[in-house]
């Protein structure tokens, strides 16, 4: 990361001190070539036209390097017909006449004295009293010039360069000490693995406090998941043991029933199964994400399936059609279907569900109601055991309530059975946490 960090101060860097350095030079040529302008002018203005046709200056220009040898600064005028007039300090030398760029003022580099490049600035203009087109040239050695963009250069390097390593150490420090949280919290990890605590209980720095709220609350959950497989694991083992054992000393005994034995207790451990693997599923979907599921709908489609194995049965739907509860659908539908196909075999033949019977309640309540002989208070309890059944001339395994209640529970709701007040028979009452809007 650092050296990323170096790589993108660098090109930051180079970026602006190219971008800086072209504005200065820019701005010290402009300079440069504004006091030469100022020169050009000042020639115009005091040439004139003598009675021989010839240019000459009505007053002497100011600066005293125009009579200097080779001091660095020229001027020349060149007519066609006529001899240059040059200034002093051109000696024995004259300057070119770039007539190529037209008769505005204009500026150029020349490289036409050995040793000594020159800006030049040049403009043609005709005298009043003359037929002839001027060129007035002025000429300025680019010594001083390329010095000041040198030194401005070497500057704009080391402080750029001092800037980048100022920059460099600054990110590396910052970097270091806004990991020290992070360190912190790995320390009280590795704290945690080797006391074998399932909690960050260290103190740390707000600044990583929700962090570690969040890390803590995620150990949580999965040594909740953990508890909840090992019990599902003891207790499928310990529902599995005892039908195991019967068919085992069945065949020990090489009794005549064997197997009609061993096929009761296969349905036994299937029934076993069975339930343990629903449970399985919901806490898995569980775990998965934000479960959410339509009751209505799932309803509804419970009911079209249930309605065509219990023809003779008349199934009633209604409430809030908008309830959301925070449930998968897959297991909402089992849910529900258990419940129908319950009210279906021992009512009398209607079923009644009512979605949301309380929809300002924070729990979703649904009801499934039927007009059977319904079930004595004093067995309600027991009706959620594991393979519990009341009336067992009729099929079924008697893990139904069962399933309903341990994955109602998984999802933190609750299941009850009560009287039906409407219908006569068995009520059984479904409070599901609704999903957040």
């Amino acid at each position: 990361m650092m050296f990323i960090a170096a790589g993108w101060i660098s090109i930051l860097l180079l970026v602006g001190g190219v971008a800086l350095d072209r504005t200065l030079a820019g701005l010290i040529e402009k300079n440069f070539d504004d006091q030469l302008e100022y020169m050009l002018t000042a020639m115009i203005g005091t040439a004139e036209i003598g009675p021989d046709g010839e240019v000459f200056f009505n007053r002497p220009l100011g600066d005293q390097r125009f009579l200097e040898p080779n001091s660095g600064l020229y001027w020349q005028i060149t007519g066609d017909g006529h001899e240059d007039f040059p200034s002093r300090s051109l000696w024995d030398r004259s300057l070119k006449v770039d007539r190529d760029q037209g008769h505005k003022a204009h500026f150029y580099n020349s490289n036409q004295f050995a040793g000594e490049p020159l800006r030049v600035i040049e403009r043609s203009i005709v005298l009043p009293g003359s037929t002839t087109r001027w060129w007035f040239t002025v000429a300025a050695a680019r010594d001083g010039l390329d010095e000041q963009i040198a030194q401005i250069r070497s500057i704009l390097l080391w402080s750029f360069v001092v800037l980048g390593l100022g920059l460099f150490v600054l990110a590396t420090l910052q970097t270091w000490y806004g990991l020290v949280p992070l360190r912190r919290v790995r320390r009280a990890i590795q704290h945690m693995r080797t006391t074998g605590t399932n909690c960050v209980t260290d103190p740390l720095p707000a600044e990583v406090q929700p962090m570690v709220e969040e890390l803590n609350a995620l150990l949580a959950h999965n040594e909740k998941q953990a508890e909840e497989a090992r019990t599902h694991a003891g207790n499928l083992a310990h529902a599995l043991k005892t039908p195991l054992t019967v068919v085992t000393n069945a065949a020990n005994a090489h009794a005549p029933d064997l197997a009609e034995t061993v096929l009761r207790e296969a349905k036994v451990m299937r029934r076993q199964v069975d339930h343990h693997l629903a449970r399985a599923r919901a806490v898995g979907r569980r775990a998965a994400g934000q479960a959410r599921a339509n009751v209505w709908d799932s309803a509804n489609a419970v009911e079209r399936a249930v309605s065509r194995l219990y023809e003779e049965s008349r199934f009633d739907v209604a409430g809030n059609r908008a309830a959301i509860v925070a449930i998968e659908r897959q297991d909402l539908d089992e849910i529900l279907g258990n419940l129908l196909e319950n009210a279906a075999k021992y009512g009398g033949g209607s079923v009644f569900l009512t979605v949301d019977t309380e929809p300002t309640a924070p729990l979703c309540t649904i009801t499934v109601e039927d007009d059977g002989p319904g079930i004595p208070l004093a067995e309600r309890t027991r009706m959620f055991d594991r393979g519990a059944r009341l009336d067992t001339g009729k099929p079924g395994t008697g893990l139904g309530l069962a399933i309903v209640r341990d994955v109602v529970e998984i999802y933190g709701g609750a299941v009850s059975l009560d009287d039906s007040e409407d219908l006569g028979g068995m009520m059984v009452s479904l409070r599901l946490p609704r999903a957040a809007v």
